[in-house]
């Protein structure tokens, strides 16, 4: 600190006077008598330890003021908080324990209150110098955290370390467009990898650009320092085109998951040096001239194994690694692996039986020995080392549509997904605009094994930034749950991942891929869908037969495309036979004047063809849908409608036929009159099991039918829902439909009943019980109590069966009840019986 130029004893005019400290970015506001006496404290405590400060004391008459960030000084204002300080100082003051740490304390908690301090001086000012101090780390655990806190998963160690090879090739190549000397050591442009297992180290070079000693300090020696990020600025400046990966400046750092001792040669182009930089995981790193001297140009780095990494070098784990993160750097990755050839050398001792065998043949003859064979040969395999390309497949996704012809796409395919089957179609597209990104999507021309497993963690969508593979591992990020069987590819540079590249954050970013990549599924699922039918089944049979549940569960959940979904749906009808229709196919060939898509859920198609709730309908040539699967029923409630269409479930009450005929009218009304005691009498009779009994327009070969009520689960619903391990059975009893039976006036049974309720007649209450449970049984719904209906069964066969009808009732009560009874049947038609 020293005292301001030019200032005099003599002016007693208010001065701003400060002493700056580089703190927190708070302060505090105090009075002029307070700061007096804490500056005169602080100063005759540090007297002792400073010359300087001593001397800043005895020329400064007046006291000096604690700013925390500036030396700017307004008028001076108090607060309570300077209020309470001031008091505190002052009882230390007094005590004659104001001792420096008492000074620190004072100054954080000036700190903390967020206020400039500034005081006034009468006699002079004194201008403090600003200390600016730098955030201080133990590099050796920040190192620490770096590596093992940002990524997950310590295999990626080696696609960081090849991207940044692809970009240190990539700045050459941008470079040598300008500067024609920046390629002449060596012309090639590659990555070359070996692994050395007695060594235990792993080594990636590069021909690239390269680094100076300037370089290595800039990008190595300054963590989250990117040189490449620092490049692609000044390329974008110079309007150039450079495809380069990194970014964020610590992917070098992940060396460090699986090497404790990492070494870099490298040789920039413009720079005849060679420099070596050597860095341990837990020691400070060096830079040094390389007497080794072997490299024209670029990098290359040496990783000295861990412990629990030498596993890693394997020439064949580093191939798989390449092709799983690496597979589609534009720059060929050379791999050193060996390989088996093979030779053919003489085999003597062939040879040598061969020629023996022939002395023999020739003795034989007559001969004293035979002419000399043909030597024998024999395959002997020796071990070759030579540099291996490993990426050989090519991205299609960055080259044009119409580029890429059907067998690239095929063998892109089968390759990249190891698949067996070819592709059902493919979508290849590229979005421009505040948003970029090129996607590959294909439909698989097979389903997997475990479709419900697979469909809760599809890895089918791979992400890339700009052809480095990310991750293939997403929570329905980029796809919908019902699109999880899509394979395919997606790369853009505008993703939002984290800094490890391994996290793909939530952002509008993410929403906008999502959204295209649904839109172009599903426009290829149509365009799949209206392709002709080859050899009497087309490719959507395919698709529908493996897939064909995804699109139901998509006619669920996905609010916002159902309509488009909805074009997609396939089931059987009465109709079609053993084929699949559309719901347009369905509507197209409607009755004039319907409006309605009838369906029916059932186990299967004979149950669902033989219910008695479609008897009608088949007869008016009304067409209803078959839904088999438990996922069908939903999928067509949450759609709701197709087009002008309304799905009406024909288990349903109140079921509507279309117009109804006056005559037709007025018929149903005399006939409901006619039954009305009938009815009232199976009310009573059922009780609460039924909210009503009323006739049926939907009934022709069937006595009556329980229908459900337009709200709660059908009969097909209820039994799934009662299958359910977790099911709420509270909830399951609020969703049951309320039951209507329905009665049909024209069977013979319903007005053979009708006969007996009209004369009082005894036995009616027995035969409305059995009807009731009958048709709980052909509606779908399960017997309230089994043991009362098989007893009710019993009697009935009791009654064709024998000439004693009491007796028939007892055997059907004990066989109920699970006692044997002896019986005899009587058949007055036998004529065994008569003889």
């Amino acid at each position: 600190m020293r005292a301001k130029s030019g200032s005099s004893a003599a002016d007693t005019s208010p001065q701003p006077l400060a002493i700056a400290v580089q703190s927190t970015g708070c302060a505090l506001l105090v009075s002029d008598d307070f700061m007096r006496r804490l500056m005169s404290a602080a100063f005759s405590t540090l007297s002792q330890q400073s010359s300087q400060m001593r001397t800043i004391a005895s020329t400064t008459s007046e006291a000096a003021a604690v700013c925390s960030t500036s030396l700017r000084c307004p008028p001076l204002r108090h607060t309570p908080q300077c209020s309470r300080i001031h008091q505190a100082a002052l009882r230390q003051h007094a005590a004659g324990s104001l001792s420096p740490g008492c000074i620190r304390t004072l100054a954080s908690r000036s700190a903390s209150s967020r206020r400039s301090l500034h005081v006034t001086a009468a006699a002079a000012t004194v201008e403090a110098k600003e200390e600016t101090f730098t955030y201080q780390a133990e590099v050796d655990r920040l190192m620490d955290l770096i590596v093992n806190s940002l990524y997950s998963n310590r295999e990626v160690f080696l696609r960081e370390l090849v991207s940044n090879a692809s970009d240190a090739l990539d700045k050459l190549r941008f470079t040598g467009l300008t500067d024609k000397d920046a390629l002449a050591a060596d012309d090639s442009l590659e990555i070359r990898i070996k692994a050395d297992a007695d060594a235990q180290t792993i080594t990636i070079e590069d021909t690239g650009i390269g680094m100076t000693r300037e370089d290595l300090l800039q990008s190595l020696g300054t963590i989250a320092r990117s040189g490449t990020a620092k490049f692609a600025e000044a390329v974008k400046e110079s309007k150039g085109d450079a495809n380069l990966i990194g970014q964020f400046g610590v992917g070098f750092y992940s060396a460090f998951l699986v090497a404790d001792r990492v070494s870099v040669q490298t040789k920039s182009h413009k720079d005849a040096q060679q420099w070596r930089w050597e860095s341990a995981s837990g020691s400070h790193q060096f830079i040094k001239e390389d007497d080794a001297k072997d490299l024209p140009r670029g990098t290359r780095i040496t990783l000295h194994l861990k412990e629990d990494a030498k596993d890693l070098a394997d020439a064949q784990k580093l191939s798989n690694l390449i092709k799983q993160y690496s597979e589609f750097i534009q720059f060929p990755i050379k791999l050193w692996q060996s390989k088996t050839e093979y030779d053919q050398v003489p085999d003597e001792d062939s040879t040598k039986e061969k020629q023996a065998k022939a002395d023999e043949e020739a003795k034989q003859e007559g001969k004293e020995a035979a002419d000399p064979v043909e030597p024998v040969t024999k395959s002997e395999g020796r071990e070759v080392w030579d540099w291996r390309v490993q990426n050989d497949n090519k991205p299609l996704w960055t080259r044009s549509p119409k580029e890429v012809g059907q067998e690239e796409y095929n063998t892109f395919f089968t390759t990249t997904f190891r698949e067996f089957l070819e592709p059902l179609a493919q979508t290849h597209f590229s979005v421009e605009g505040t948003i970029e990104f090129s996607a590959l999507l294909f439909v698989p021309g097979m389903a997997p094994f475990e479709q419900q497993d697979w469909m809760k963690k599809s890895r089918n969508i791979r992400l890339f930034v700009k052809r480095v593979f990310i991750s293939d591992e997403f929570d329905e990020d980029l796809m919908p749950r019902y699109l999880s069987f899509m394979k395919g590819v997606v790369d853009s540079s505008d993703l939002p991942l984290n800094v490890s590249r391994e996290i793909l954050q939530e952002s509008r970013v993410v929403r906008v891929i999502k959204k295209q990549l649904v839109k172009r599924s599903l426009d290829l699922l149509k365009e799949v869908a209206s392709r002709p039918a080859k050899d009497g089944k087309n490719d959507y049979e395919t698709f529908w037969d493996a897939f064909g549940k995804f699109i139901k569960l998509g006619a669920i959940e996905d609010q916002t495309n159902k309509k488009q979904l909805a074009e997609l749906l396939r089931f059987p009808s009465s109709k079609s036979g053993d084929d699949l229709i559309s719901l347009q196919q369905y509507t197209d060939r409607a009755k004039e004047g319907q409006k309605s898509v009838y369906y029916i859920a059932a186990d299967s198609l004979a149950a669902a063809a033989s219910a008695p709730f479609v008897e009608q309908l088949i007869k008016k040539d009304l067409e209803v849908l078959y839904l088999t699967e438990p996922i069908d029923e939903p999928a067509l409630n949450n759609i709701s409608e197709f087009g002008d269409f309304k799905f009406v479930d024909v288990t349903r009450e109140d079921l509507d036929l279309g117009d109804v005929a006056e005559d037709d009218k007025k018929k149903a009304e005399e006939t409901e009159t006619a039954y009305k005691k009938l009815t009232e009498f199976l009310k009573s009779t059922l009780g609460e099991r039924v909210e009503k009994v009323s006739i049926s327009n939907r009934l022709a070969d069937s006595p009556c039918a329980l229908v459900t009520s337009k709200f709660g689960w059908s009969a097909y619903q209820e039994r799934i829902m009662k299958s359910q391990t977790l099911g709420d059975s509270r909830a399951a009893d609020y969703m049951k439909g309320r039951k209507t039976l329905e009665i049909n006036p024209e069977h013979p049974i319903v007005q053979a009943l009708k006969e007996k309720v009209d004369s009082d007649s005894s036995g009616a209450q027995a035969v409305a019980e059995l009807m009731y449970d009958t048709a709980l049984v052909t509606s779908g719904f399960s017997v309230d109590n089994p043991r009362e209906f098989a007893q009710r069964i019993y009697s009935m066969v009791g009654l064709a069966v024998s000439a004693d009808p009491a007796r028939a009732d007892a055997a059907a009560a004990s066989s109920s009840a699970g006692e044997p009874v002896q019986a005899e049947v009587v058949d007055p038609a036998d004529p065994w019986k008569s003889a």
